[in-house]
């Protein structure tokens, strides 16, 4: 199956769009190594850089994962405007179960380029715990991709 191109590299020349489409394959491959722990992984981190980073809009992705924390699948829930972005916690809890999913990673960019989490993105953070909560789904980390920099909240101690 062809992966699919973050929006940012469909502007790209057809090589570089084949380069970009082979990272995301590779980076995506070792996500899905059982024994990789996906929390603490450089490939993470590698990954939504090359999905959000370049994004000229918020977009706020989550990562579904299995009970050994292995990638079962990603969502791209929410598009927003430059800076901001309408998160409904009822359609992250959806895809969730959709997903059949023990655990989540959520991680957004802001196309500023300034990673630092805003008192909105922690406010709803604790939304959507809360509600995942409820469906027994563990929200791991929320990253926020600002350029080449990531935030995690949970190295911050705020999960």
């Amino acid at each position: 199956m062809e992966q699919q191109l973050p929006l940012f590299a469909r502007e790209l020349a057809p090589a570089d769009q084949q380069a970009v489409r082979e990272a995301l394959t590779l980076l995506e491959g070792q996500l899905r190594e059982p024994g990789t722990s996906f929390t603490s992984s450089h490939a993470v981190r590698d990954w939504l850089r090359l999905q959000l980073a370049a994004l000229e809009r918020e977009a706020l992705s989550v990562l579904w994962l299995d009970n050994q924390h292995r990638l079962l699948a990603h969502d791209t829930l929410f598009l927003g405007t430059i800076n901001s972005i309408t998160v409904h916690p009822r359609e992250v809890v959806k895809s969730g179960l959709k997903n059949n999913a023990a655990a989540a990673v959520l991680a957004h960019n802001h196309p500023s380029g300034e990673a630092e989490p805003s008192q909105a993105d922690r406010l709803i953070t604790e939304r959507l715990k809360q509600a995942l909560d409820l469906v027994d789904i563990r929200l791991l980390d929320h990253l926020v991709v600002g350029g080449m920099d990531i935030v995690s909240f949970a190295e911050r101690g705020w999960l």
